[in-house]
């Protein structure tokens, strides 16, 4: 039996963390504040973390202002030398992964690999950005003028914001943050009230590596309510770019107010995600596939597998062989060896799932395993993996509910596969399980997938950081990490030069002096 309270007190320890935790870094933390102080759950057996204070609007200032200042240093330094200072902080992290690892694990209920694997993907984005250093280009274009050259630059921005979620406490942070640090600007951080916690301990070992280097404040944290800190953020001035990767409601509120102010917004929004599995398909990797996709993190990952669509010709196969590997599947604490699914991050998570259950079943569905809370564990918020064979017209499989609830749909043909694969207003993650080329490219083609990311004979669920990640539609269009992701954090300057001995003008205009 693991002692989560013996892991915690060792993790508090050796991470710097205590009962009550500052939660505003600019350049060095602000001091411990009762007031609205965010009580930080663990979601394993509900006992309490500790406490992290909230950011005031007097530190927000502070810290807004500190950023602003660092920026006018940190633009001015080389682009290569900017991907070694993040190829240091990657140093540090890989450092203290497994203690990171953990508070991800203690906060938001993730099993122990995949807290691992959460810290891991902030190195890898780490060591993909000391690369992007020396990879920041521009265009060189032919021009229509004698003794005139014409290009492109992508220069910085300033203070980019990034609102991030519970569910990716901190991979998705660094997708942002050392892509945008990279490339010239400074970032002003909002953790999810519900990930408060590791919020601090990476922002502890990042300002520990910009201290020693003598680097200048290039990171800020603010913790507190998005009602409050996030309001704030998304309506100054002072920031041209806000990176949000939460609920397609709250997204929409963030970007009218962002776009109110002629801002940017990268927007990662709600997933809904289908895989369709031929009969073509070798079917042990479209189980796996399936299987993990809306099992891992508890369903609780934007790319988690929500839908299958699986063809009428394996159908009954597949459905036996699929309930049978959910019955098998180890439900319980995240810290022990084995188990796949752990907790829902919350209790208003937990109702979520059983409201969606109930009314799935109201619209004609089945449910043909789970379905129900699990006793795992004490006062924790654990629910059982669901399918539930469902019907197109079912209005609640166009919703997205963040718990391992998935909609098992038999399709004739793969026009159909295809309406059931499209129908839904988001359009974040795809995949296919098929063996069959022609199958294939008609998913990866106009006629097919709708979604940003599509993945053939692989799971919905992850992506790799060299790939741009982000969808469409209610998704919200947004691009972050890898390929040309890095340049939304910059602005694009386009320049001509004359080095001629004459002025010839544009558009055949004369003008003699």
């Amino acid at each position: 039996m693991v002692e989560i309270e013996k892991i915690k007190r060792d993790t508090f320890e050796k991470l710097g963390l205590s009962e009550n935790n500052p939660g505003v870094y600019n350049g060095k933390w602000e001091n411990f504040s009762e007031k609205d102080a965010i009580t930080v759950k663990s979601p394993i057996d509900g006992s309490t973390l500790g406490r992290v204070s909230v950011a005031s609007k007097e530190s927000y200032e502070k810290t807004l202002n500190s950023l602003k200042k660092a920026f006018a240093e940190w633009s001015d330094v080389p682009g290569p030398k900017r991907g070694m200072l993040i190829k240091k902080l990657s140093d540090a992290l890989s450092e203290k992964k497994e203690l990171l690892g953990r508070i991800v694990s203690l906060e938001v209920g993730k099993t122990n690999v995949e807290g691992q694997g959460e810290i891991q993907e902030m190195i890898d984005v780490g060591y993909y950005a000391t690369g992007l250093g020396r990879q920041i280009y521009g265009n060189t274009i032919a021009s229509e003028r004698p003794g005139h050259v014409l290009y492109e630059k992508f220069l910085p921005l300033g203070i980019v914001g990034v609102i991030s979620a519970f569910n990716f406490p901190s991979a998705v942070w660094s997708w942002n943050s050392f892509i945008a640090a990279t490339v010239g600007d400074t970032v002003l951080w909002k953790p999810s009230s519900k990930a408060s916690l590791t919020s601090v301990a990476v922002m502890g070992v990042i300002g520990d590596v910009l201290e020693k280097e003598g680097v200048p404040n290039i990171f800020g944290l603010v913790n507190g309510r998005g009602g409050v800190i996030g309001e704030l953020l998304a309506k100054d001035q002072r920031i041209p770019l806000v990176s949000f990767t939460g609920s397609v409601k709250t997204g929409r509120h963030i970007s009218s107010m962002v776009s109110e102010r002629f801002g940017r917004a990268i927007l990662e929004l709600g997933g809904n995600n289908c895989a369709i599995v031929s009969e073509k398909a070798d079917m042990n990797i479209a189980l796996k596939g399936v299987g993990f996709g809306a099992m891992a993190t508890a369903g609780q990952r934007c790319t988690s597998t929500r839908r299958v669509a699986v063809s009428e010709k394996i159908y009954e196969d597949f459905r036996k062989r699929l309930v049978e590997a959910y019955k098998k599947v180890k439900i319980g604490n995240p810290l022990e060896n084995g188990v796949l699914v752990g907790p829902l991050i919350d209790s208003e998570a937990v109702l979520n799932y059983e409201k969606a259950i109930e009314t799935a079943v109201k619209q004609g569905g089945k449910v043909l395993a789970g379905g129900k809370r699990h006793s795992a564990g004490n006062n924790g918020y654990y629910v059982e993996p669901t399918i539930i064979e469902a019907k197109k017209d079912m209005e609640i499989t166009k919703e997205e509910t963040f718990a391992p609830i998935l909609y098992l749909f038999r399709y004739s043909g793969l026009q159909e596969a295809m309406e059931i694969h499209n129908g839904v207003p988001q359009g974040l993650s795809s995949a296919m399980f098929t063996t069959d080329l022609r199958e294939e490219e008609i998913f990866l083609s106009s006629k097919g997938s709708d979604c940003g990311i599509a993945n053939i004979n692989t799971s919905t669920a992850g992506a790799e950081i060299g790939g741009a990640f982000g969808g469409e539609k209610d998704t919200g269009g947004g691009r972050e990490s890898g390929s040309d992701s890095w340049k939304a954090y910059t602005r694009r300057i386009t320049i001509t030069k004359n080095y001629g001995n004459e002025l010839p003008l544009s558009q055949g205009v004369t003008f003699d002096l």
